[in-house]
C-alpha cells in the first residue's frame, strides 16, 4: 500500500509538471498568435438609447489597440437603432464619428430588414453604410463564423 501510495505520488506530481509546461506552451503561442493578428470584432447595435454609447465603446476600442490598424470592427445595426443614422435625422456628433470610423475602416453594415421596415435606402442613410440585405442577425453570424468575436455593449 505504501509503495502504491508513492508510485502514485510520483506519477500525480509528473502530470503536473507536464500540465504546467504544456499550459505555459499553449499561453506563449496563443500570446504570439495574437502578437501576429489583429482582433476582429463585431458590435451589435439594436437599441436607440444606446448608439451614443456604443459608438464610445468603439473608439475606447480603437483606442485601447493603438489605433485602427491593429483591429477589425464591424458594426451591425438593425431595429430602432437605425433611425440615428438616418442622414436627415442624424446629429452632428453620430455624423462625425460614423465619417471618421469609415475612414478608420470600420464595416457600418445596416440590416436589410431593418431598412425595409423604416422605408429607408442605402442613400438615405449616412456615407458609408453597406446594406446587410439577408439582415443584421445574419451579417453577425456570417462574421462570427469568419473569426470575428461578438460584442453587444
Amino acid at each position: 500500500m505504501n509503495r502504491r501510495n508513492m508510485l502514485w505520488s510520483a506519477v500525480s506530481t509528473l502530470g503536473a509538471a507536464l500540465g504546467a509546461a504544456l499550459g505555459a506552451s499553449s499561453a506563449k503561442a496563443a500570446t504570439e498568435a495574437g502578437a501576429s493578428s489583429k482582433l476582429k470584432v463585431v458590435y451589435h447595435l439594436s437599441d436607440a438609447e444606446k448608439v451614443n454609447f456604443v459608438l464610445g465603446n468603439i473608439q475606447n476600442h480603437i483606442d485601447g489597440v493603438g489605433g485602427p490598424e491593429h483591429v477589425t470592427i464591424a458594426l451591425v445595426i438593425h431595429g430602432p437603432a437605425l433611425r440615428a443614422f438616418h442622414s436627415a435625422q442624424a446629429n452632428p456628433e453620430v455624423s462625425k464619428r460614423v465619417g471618421d470610423f469609415s475612414k478608420d475602416g470600420v464595416e457600418l453594415a445596416a440590416c436589410g430588414n431593418t431598412m425595409k421596415a423604416q422605408n429607408v435606402t442605402l442613400n438615405e442613410l449616412l456615407p458609408g453604410f453597406v446594406s446587410a440585405e439577408k439582415g443584421g442577425v445574419v451579417r453577425m453570424a456570417e462574421l462570427q463564423s469568419q473569426g470575428y468575436l461578438y460584442l453587444r455593449p
